[in-house]
């Protein structure tokens, strides 16, 4: 009788290096989904209203740095400015009692309505106009944002 050759067993190092693939796929699944459910429990609207005033606000900054001034190039911006600073307080909840917060939102809402009064129609004009909103937004940011 002839010998049969000897059959090699197939390591065992292949399952574990499938096996750990595996784990490591629905790690990152997991991950993403749990990232994605604390994600879904935060309000984006505090961060909306954040957003599209910093938008306008560099809009309007950059009109003055382009030496684009004309009160058709800049009141729309401050028009949005002006009409996004009435949900401020809808928008952070917790600080609407505050009255360092309600000293910043009306000085800010002060300023946008004296801009709008007295349309800015030159760079000089509009330079101030976009000094005061950074001022404003910056008094307030030191206060609450740390």
């Amino acid at each position: 009788m002839a010998s049969q050759p000897e059959i090699k067993k197939p390591s065992a190092a292949s399952r574990y290096l499938f096996l750990f693939l595996i784990g490591l796929v629905v790690g990152a699944v997991c991950t993403v989904m749990a990232m994605r459910a604390l994600q879904a429990r935060q309000d984006p609207f505090p961060h909306a209203v954040m957003h599209v005033m910093a938008k306008h606000s560099g809009q309007l900054s950059d009109k003055v740095k382009q030496n684009r001034c004309a009160a058709t190039d800049t009141i729309p911006h401050v028009r949005t400015l002006r009409a996004i600073a009435n949900d401020l307080e809808v928008a952070f909840p917790g600080l609407a009692d505050d009255s360092r917060f309600k000293t910043h939102t009306s000085q800010f809402r002060a300023d946008l309505d004296a801009a709008l009064n007295a349309p800015p129609t030159d760079c000089v004009a509009a330079g101030a106009v976009v000094e005061k909103i950074g001022t404003d937004c910056k008094a307030c940011h030191q206060d609450f944002r740390g």
